[in-house]
């Protein structure tokens, strides 16, 4: 058992939800070993800086009605940035005992970069569109045009500049990858979009774009598929093979690692 209980943090495109789960089978470890999960709440397609807000009160509230002292915080995905922002511009940082982040992107995505350097009239509608579904699935202010702007270099390094790690806080992040493109019919275009540009990736970031803290590799599959974005939060409630060998069968082996890593820390 943890000294401190999980508050897990999701990305972009997706909400906690009670039914169905943004994180699968993954909180189930950690309650397991005897722990207390909590859940970010945040928006969908939130700006960071929204998103930092909803979590930072999200947090208080945890923190008031448990009387805890401080969290575990695991994050994927930009949620990892909406998390970075509380702790160190919302004064979140004294309720924070660690940070695990699954490809966040810290250092930003080239492929967004080039993105964001195509005509803009298309992209601007299509995020407007995606705001009014984002809406009716319950976000309060969803702004998916700057939050994919969020996910530049340009943003991502300007970001590590105003939002430096805490000193007391402990910081790791990993980085997984797709083997084939086939291996996730919902990834496999941005997968090859990506590998065309920047090389190996999730179907969405490069494990260049999400080290930060104490980096603990990429993780991959024993299997042809590899780890895909999705993979990564456990989406389909199921192992990725059952073949054994080099490399993880079921994404919960990584979170397994986190589990113990936190452990032997003391956290």
């Amino acid at each position: 058992m943890l000294k401190y209980p999980i508050l897990f943090v999701h990305g972009m495109g997706f909400r906690d939800r009670k039914i169905i789960n943004y994180w699968g089978r993954i909180p189930k470890i950690f309650i397991d070993d005897g722990n207390k999960v909590f859940y970010g709440g945040q928006d969908s397609n939130g700006t960071v800086e929204d998103n930092a807000q909803i979590l930072k009160e999200r947090i208080e509230k945890i923190i008031e009605e448990t009387g805890e002292e401080r969290l575990n915080i695991i994050a994927h995905s930009k949620g990892g940035m909406d998390i970075r922002y509380a702790i160190c511009q919302l004064g979140a940082d004294k309720f924070a005992a660690s940070l695990t982040t699954v490809n966040t992107p810290h250092n930003g995505s080239k492929t967004i970069d080039k993105i964001l350097g195509l005509p803009q009239l298309p992209i601007k509608l299509g995020s407007r569109c995606t705001d009014l579904w984002m809406k009716l699935l319950g976000d309060k202010n969803p702004h998916t045009y700057d939050t994919l702007k969020e996910f530049s270099t340009v943003y991502a390094h300007q970001f590590n500049i105003e939002n430096p790690d805490k000193p007391d806080i402990y910081y790791q992040s990993y980085a997984c990858v797709m083997n084939k493109s086939r291996g996730d019919i919902f990834m496999m275009i941005p997968h090859i979009v990506v590998n065309a540009l920047e090389g190996e990736n999730d179907g969405f970031l490069t494990p260049e774009g999400v080290k930060h803290g104490e980096f603990k590799g990429i993780i991959r599959s024993n299997s042809n598929r590899g780890i895909s974005h999705c993979d990564e939060v456990d989406m389909r409630r199921h192992r990725l093979t059952k073949k054994t060998g080099e490399g993880i069968s079921d994404i919960l082996e990584m979170y397994r690692e986190i589990l113990q890593t936190l452990k032997d820390r003391g956290l």
